[in-house]
């Protein structure tokens, strides 16, 4: 066969790109302090050792929530078909990472923490270990620490919960919250903040204060907002503790704040004050009860968290605006929870996340109205009229006889979602151990609440979204980087490449 003068220049030119890609290959997969990668065969791009790295992990949140949290600044503050802006839009590299551990699709946070945290695959309710669970990796908080820098947890949830456990402690099991309590009082970390601990003095409350242990350990607890906001560089190591706790010892729903309540935003910067040094920081940062919102299909909850993690995003970009040649942001999610959707079987092709304004209280916070209520009614006498204000009010739903029917046709409850509604209000004035525990029960409320798991249903329901557990599901997640290293966090890999990516960067071993 006779080559041309054209078949052969191509082949040249092919051979030369093949070689350009092969070489930038190499490059990456290095594990050098410096990051190199050569670009059209010309450029040299250099991606040095971040000083200060930010780590925000949104539990129980995949693309849906995020884009859930989009639709609803978009409708609610400008209308139409609208996307609101988050603080993640602006990254300029996203990467999406499967979540499966080494016993499930569908994992937990406790292993899929540590995927992120040490990079191995473990079963779901281990922390710190790999999956022969006698052996322990190295977390990226450990090395870094090793490496100089300042150390940094925060969580909205309790901080012995396990995503923020799988970045100070090793524990076969998430349940030994006391264990991991004493395992933060031994880390020598900088700063922990957000929430409190659930189990203090253990599961039977027969164990040493553990509050004592951290202080004796050289640590100052802050739990007023006066002692956070005094907080500096200067209080040596430090566990700010939010002054407003709800369930479980974790901070607020962002639904349930009042004016002037510390949010995760305002831990974050604390956290950067106290954390300030000349040798760098790595803070990890969880949105912990957006998975707890997930869990109980509150949208409304789950979307103001969403919020809540992305105001504290923005303040590490708006400190990285100030060290752009210093700083990394990852955004990422541990799992998803519940199967949230946009769109639902009755709603076509419609959403009106407008609806989910009505709601003025998580599902928590309406726990306690219904337990003040069943305190007060013999529940021979009790009848779900008695709570259509309390629902409206909170909700905004009512009853084709409402006044207000006519005005908010929307709102008006059809015959259908009333005879779930007044269903779920008869399970919910038995004991719990009278409530039905049959499938349709755990198909209806999930072990959550009956009348306010149904009206969180019935609301999003109309505004157009969907569940398909009270669980977590298999879905990939997102991971947004912005920084020293970001373009490492392109394309698809699995969550434990991560910590990989991370070590890479930062020349670690």
């Amino acid at each position: 066969m006779k080559l041309t003068k054209k078949f052969v220049i191509a082949l040249v030119g092919m051979a030369i790109i093949g070689s350009s890609i092969a070489g930038f290959t190499t490059m990456q997969a290095s594990s050098t302090p410096l990051v190199s990668a050569v670009a059209a065969n010309t450029q040299q791009v250099k991606y040095n050792k971040p000083k200060y790295i930010f780590t925000f992990i949104g539990d129980g949140m995949s693309y849906v929530q995020l884009n859930a949290a989009q639709v609803y600044k978009g409708v609610t503050e400008q209308g139409g078909i609208n996307l609101g802006k988050l603080a993640v839009s602006s990254f300029p590299v996203v990467g999406s990472a499967t979540t499966q551990d080494s016993t499930s699709f569908c994992p937990d946070s406790a292993s899929t923490a540590t995927a992120i945290s040490s990079g191995v695959k473990t079963h779901s309710g281990v922390i710190g270990y790999n999956a022969d669970k006698q052996t322990k990796p190295e977390s990226i908080t450990e090395k870094l620490k090793k490496d100089g820098y300042k150390i940094g947890v925060v969580s909205s949830v309790s901080i012995d919960h396990a995503t923020p456990a799988a970045f100070y402690a090793h524990e076969v099991s998430r349940s030994n919250m006391y264990n991991i309590a004493l395992q933060l009082a031994e880390s020598d970390f900088d700063y922990f903040g957000g929430g409190s601990l659930a189990q203090p003095t253990g599961k039977d409350n027969d164990q040493a204060d553990a509050f004592k242990i951290i202080e004796e350990n050289g640590y100052t607890i802050a739990d007023t907002a006066e002692e956070i906001k005094a907080l500096n560089k200067d209080s040596g190591k430090v566990y700010a503790i939010s002054p407003e706790l709800q369930d479980s010892q974790s901070m607020n729903y962002a639904v349930d704040t009042e004016k002037g309540d510390l949010q995760l935003k305002d831990f974050v910067k604390k956290g950067i004050e106290v954390l300030d040094n000349e040798d760098g920081f790595f803070m990890m940062v969880e949105g912990g009860k957006i998975d707890w919102a997930g869990h109980a299909n509150d949208a409304r909850a789950n979307i103001g968290d969403v919020i809540a993690l992305d105001e504290a995003v923005q303040v590490a970009i708006d400190f990285a605006s100030k060290h752009p040649e210093e700083t990394l942001i990852l955004v990422t999610g541990d799992h998803e929870t519940g199967g949230m959707t946009i769109g639902y079987s009755t709603t076509g092709y419609n959403t009106a996340f407008n609806m989910l304004e009505n709601q003025e209280m998580s599902y928590v916070e309406f726990d306690k109205l219904i337990a003040d209520y069943k305190a007060s009614t013999n529940a021979k006498d009790a009848k779900v009229e008695d709570l259509l204000p309390t629902i409206k009010e909170n909700f905004g739903l009512i009853t084709s006889k409402d006044k207000d029917a006519s005005k908010n046709p929307e709102m008006v409850m059809t015959d259908y979602e009333y005879n779930k509604l007044e269903k779920a209000f008869n399970e919910t004035m038995k004991a719990t151990a009278d409530r039905s525990k049959d499938e349709e029960a755990g198909v209806l409320y999930g072990g959550y609440e009956p009348l306010s798991v149904t009206l969180t249903h019935i609301l999003n329901n109309k505004a157009g979204i969907g569940w398909t557990s009270y669980s977590h599901t298999g879905v990939p997640v997102p991971v947004y980087a912005m920084g020293q290293g970001q373009e490492l966090f392109n394309g698809a890999y699995d969550n434990t490449d991560i910590f990989h990516k991370l070590v890479e960067i930062c020349g670690l071993k």
